[in-house]
């Protein structure tokens, strides 16, 4: 849900102005009005005095650097590319002179956003060192940070939005706040993929060849017709249904919001219906994602054979370090899947009041906008950068190759896909109907209710979260 959170600059204004309303008398003395005009002329040069000393504050930068995330992808980047960065220990560092200390709190059950909000309103009465200066935000919840007056605009960093115009144009859009100001930026673009099993698939189809895969899961009636073989051989087709659900999401022709009504877009529909037959055929599961047994599939014995996401998801989630794994082995491949879509990334946003906005202004153009340190990224990372000219050279680059997808050079897809990504139905009430429709929609899957009752329970849970909706 959009809420604006109104900057300590118009609550100082707001609370002058009701003083000013409550003290008000239209038969006040000329004395009174002498006197009352004297303590304006006092309380404005206090103003300027606090406002000069204040920029001088921040010109000369504070000396904690203080970084909110919920995991350690963005420490992992900043630690190893940022040029000058030096690492004290797990939880600090240092770039200059300031000490960079990191704050990850994980997602789970919101805990990381229940912590950011919570310091964000402590944010105008922190003492400097204590003061949040940049913080993560993922594409699901970003407009609710986004257009609060608590992320500053890039511009207001001093940053010549120029510098970004290589970059993919959707990883703008999600943080461009409702009066069209840019308020963050990413290293990463998220485009999805397919991600295959070549084991399974030499075993299944007779080849791992991408263009031969393809083939089989062109489109959702080929891929739901693989799966019948895929269950012959032993294998599910997907770890679970949630595997396919951003695929149809972000496909859809409608909001999930209308007019104030809650809207199930009819590719969302389209989701449930195949999932259903998905699950009663034993060819999925229903597990939550991050969830052991999900994860099983990321192993040969779990015999799944296809995930889907973005290039972080099979580098950074699927036990690439783990011996024995499938990315550990080379063993995964990618091919386009059904249709296109993406997934998550991070975006670095200012907070407003930092006193480090020179430090956060170069890790923005260091990290995003810095070709070189972002081709860097790809090869040591196999991350997928927000740099056009750059992935499209690597996308050339014969001696590229992915080692969890066991030497395939994937960007082209990736490339391909990045530029086709369509933003104009998101809304900002995005991340809580895609909890609960698939938290609904698992009582379905199990037999535990009817559509029916599972979608009530769908419209139930959403409007307890955003009692302004109707259905």
């Amino acid at each position: 849900m959009k809420k604006k959170i109104i900057s300590t600059i118009l609550c100082a204004s707001m609370a002058v102005s009701m003083f000013a309303g409550c003290g008000g008398n239209t038969e006040s003395t000329a004395s009174e009005g002498t006197a009352e005009e004297t303590a304006k002329d006092e309380t404005a040069a206090a103003e300027e005095s606090a406002d000069a000393e204040g920029a001088a504050e921040t010109a000369e930068g504070g000396k904690v650097l203080n970084i909110y995330c919920w995991n350690e992808e963005f420490k992992s980047r900043l630690t190893d590319h940022y040029p000058g960065y030096t690492e004290i220990d797990a939880t600090s560092g240092t770039i200059g002179d300031v000490t960079v200390k990191w704050n990850i709190t994980p997602s789970d059950d919101n805990a990381y956003q229940n912590n950011l909000d919570a310091t964000l309103l402590k944010q105008a009465d922190a003492a400097a060192d204590d003061k949040i200066d940049l913080f993560l935000v993922e594409a699901d919840y970003a407009l609710k940070y986004v257009d609060t007056d608590y992320t500053m605009a890039v511009s207001d960093l001093g940053i010549d939005l120029a510098e970004f115009d290589n970059q993919y144009q959707y990883t703008k859009d999600i943080v461009t706040d409702s009066n069209g100001v840019l308020k963050g930026v990413s290293w990463q673009g998220c485009p999805g993929a397919l991600f295959y099993n070549r084991e399974a698939a030499k075993e299944i189809l007779g080849t791992d060849d991408p263009a031969e895969v393809q083939k089989a899961v062109a489109d959702w009636p080929t891929f739901n017709a693989t799966a019948e073989k895929v269950k012959a051989a032993g294998y599910s087709m997907v770890s679970s249904v949630n595997d396919t659900y951003r695929v149809y999401s972000n496909n859809v022709s409608s909001k999930w919001v209308e007019d104030g009504k809650i809207n199930i877009d009819a590719n969302i529909m389209n989701w449930v219906n195949d999932s259903k037959a998905l699950v009663d055929a034993g060819q999925a599961g229903t597990h939550e994602l991050w969830s052991d047994d999900w994860s099983k599939g990321f192993y040969p014995e779990g015999k799944v054979f296809c995930y889907f996401g973005p290039a972080w998801l099979v580098n950074f989630s699927m036990a690439a370090d783990s011996e024995g794994s499938i990315a550990n082995l080379g063993g995964w491949g990618a091919t386009e899947g059904p249709q296109g879509f993406y997934w998550g990334g991070t975006w670095i946003c200012a907070a407003a009041g930092t006193d480090n906005a020179d430090v956060v202004k170069d890790i923005m153009l260091q990290l995003t906008a810095n070709e070189e340190i972002m081709k860097e990224i790809v090869v040591q990372d196999d991350d997928f950068v927000n740099n056009k000219p750059a992935m499209e050279a690597m996308a050339e680059d014969a001696s590229y190759q992915s080692k969890v997808l066991g030497g395939q050079n994937p960007l082209s897809m990736y490339c391909a896909g990045a530029g086709k990504i369509d933003l104009s139905n998101q809304s900002a009430y995005d991340q809580g109907c895609n909890e609960e429709f698939q938290n609904a929609m698992k009582n379905y899957y199990e037999g535990n209710a009817s559509l029916d009752e599972a979608l009530e329970l769908f419209y139930t849970a959403v409007q307890e979260k955003y009692p302004e909706l109707t259905h």
